[in-house]
């Protein structure tokens, strides 16, 4: 594109609406407006310049205001959508998402389940639109900010009359203005905090420039906090995870490499008592029977030494002992794990015994963990029995059969093979809490209910966010930029002499009232008459 050069002799690129040194209309449509638009110094935009490739419309398409607002717009939207329903990670995580919504919310939790809106934060659809709306927010800005700073650095003090007289405060004055007059002009535009150009007798006043880049430093605050967002979705960058651990239990920290291990060695819960914590919680004990003081889980951290072989128990080197109480984390590394749960007197083990249904003999225990059960247990010479099926919370299905509701053994059922040496074929028994089914009904032998072992389990939350200090520091940006764009002001004062005549113009992107009473201020006792607000005049026309 060829380059536009004005009368002043300053070449302006091709787009240019008023020449960056003297402000002169360059345009036949900006010649015939009663008012310069000098919302970017008529700089040259490309997105108002070029449309050829595909990069220019790209380019257009994203600069375009009203299409960030509606990514933002589309986005919120989606957002809420994802607030209807849990999100999968906050689901119980022994029932498979699809059976969750479905039984729990219906056809529309199964829609929500198909749509995708169960994983709506991690989806690709969903970062692709928090990514478009990054992109925007640089396109937007470079599209603006960089002709708008050209524009600024390059304006002269001496500018174009047609300039001058479009802008919206503007008036002239037949009278000759002295030096003395002259000096008191420049004395009360520096108690204004202005600084003055002077070029030909002529002078510019200015102050407040950086408030202009106030939307721009939005722009970065916002890029950086869409950044930080983004890399949670970065494996390693951040990590909220739900673990349980069992009294006496020794297990893996989740995304942590399998290398750090927790034991919980002791779980304390404290109540409150209306006898002794006075009438304060009396009300709520009586309403909730048992209100918690404190709950804490005493825990030792573990570090994985060496390489371990698949299935062999990892060394475990000790690294220190902690506590953790509600707001109160247990910290290592980039690490914290918080007190979240707890679940007292969890079914641990349960003890049978293999006996006799009609003499009530016993021919010998066995103790299942029903978090590890085995698949085998000898007895005394001649006697076995086998668990051919284990189902920690079970539950008959639509079919009737037995089935498990999750692997937390709230509710326990067994199938057992009981073998003896007058059965070696083995009787077969469904055994339950107070509950007991022989397939045949004829069995000579049962499954005798002798003790059970609880346990108190933790549920702790760890936590590790690495992108917290990118969300501040964009935050802490963009706040920079909303004080900037919000309490300083870009003004600008031209005063010319023309023989026995003084032109006076001013400009403002913001609060024209408080630019009037400075002008009235500093015109005072100088001859010079105040400038007429020619919107105003226009609007009154």
């Amino acid at each position: 594109m060829n380059q536009v050069k004005c009368e002043c002799g300053h070449v302006n690129p091709h787009g240019t609406i008023l020449c960056e040194a003297c402000g002169k209309p360059l345009s036949e449509n900006e010649n015939k407006q009663k008012l310069v638009d000098m919302r970017y110094e008529g700089s040259a935009r490309r997105s108002q310049t070029y449309n050829k490739t595909i990069v220019d419309k790209i380019w257009n398409f994203f600069s375009s205001v009203k299409v960030g607002v509606m990514l933002i717009v589309i986005t919120l939207i989606a957002s809420a959508f994802g607030t209807i329903f849990p999100q999968e990670m906050y689901i119980p995580p022994q029932i498979p998402p699809s059976e969750f919504y479905r039984e729990q919310y219906g056809w529309f939790g199964q829609l929500y389940y198909e749509l995708g809106f169960h994983n709506l934060y991690s989806s690709w659809w969903y970062l692709l639109l928090i990514a478009s709306i990054g992109v925007s927010l640089v396109i937007c800005s470079l599209d603006r900010v960089i002709p708008l700073y050209r524009a600024l650095k390059k304006q002269r003090v001496t500018r174009n009359e047609g300039f001058l007289q479009r802008q919206r405060f503007f008036s002239k004055t037949n009278v000759k203005l002295s030096d003395d007059n002259y000096n008191l002009l420049k004395e009360k535009l520096k108690s204004k905090r202005y600084h003055i150009r002077e070029e030909n007798g002529n002078l510019l006043a200015e102050k407040g420039r950086f408030s202009r880049w106030g939307p721009y430093v939005n722009h970065v605050g916002l890029i950086i906090f869409l950044i930080g967002g983004m890399l949670r979705f970065v494996p390693g960058m951040y990590v909220d995870k739900v673990l349980w651990v069992r009294e006496g239990e020794t297990k893996l920290i989740p995304e942590t490499n399998g290398e750090y291990y927790l034991k919980n060695n002791q779980f304390i819960l404290e109540t409150y008592n209306s006898e002794k914590d006075g009438k304060v919680f009396a009300d709520a004990i009586d309403r909730a029977g048992v209100v918690a003081k404190n709950y804490q889980s005493n825990v030792t951290l573990y570090k994985k030494e060496g390489n371990s072989l698949p299935g062999e128990p990892p060394q475990l080197e000790k690294l220190k002992d902690g506590e953790i109480r509600v707001n109160e984390p247990f910290k290592f590394e980039d690490y914290a794990l918080y007190q979240t749960e707890f679940k007292l007197n969890e079914l641990s083990t349960m003890t049978f015994a293999l006996s006799h249904k009609e003499t009530g003999e016993e021919f010998g225990t066995l103790t299942i963990d029903l978090n590890e059960p085995k698949t085998e247990y000898p007895l005394s010479e001649g006697y076995e029995v086998e668990m051919m099926s284990y189902f920690p919370d079970f539950e008959f299905n639509n079919d009737g059969e037995p089935s498990t509701k999750s692997k937390i053994p709230n509710n326990p059922g067994f199938i057992f093979k009981m073998y003896t040496p007058d059965k070696p074929d083995g009787e077969i028994s469904f055994v339950a809490i107070r509950q007991t089914i022989e397939p045949d009904g004829d069995n000579q032998y049962k499954m005798t209910f002798k003790e059970v072992e609880t346990k108190n389990v933790s549920g702790l939350t760890v936590r590790k966010d690495l992108t917290l200090w990118i969300i501040a520091l964009g935050g802490a940006i963009f706040m920079l930029g909303v004080c900037q764009g919000s309490f300083w002001y870009h003004r600008r004062i031209w005063i010319y002499s023309r023989d026995n005549q003084v032109w006076l113009a001013a400009h403002t992107n913001k609060n024209w009232h408080s630019l009037k009473q400075e002008i009235a201020f500093v015109l005072d006792g100088t001859g010079v008459e105040e400038p007429n607000d020619q919107l105003n005049i226009e609007k009154d026309g």
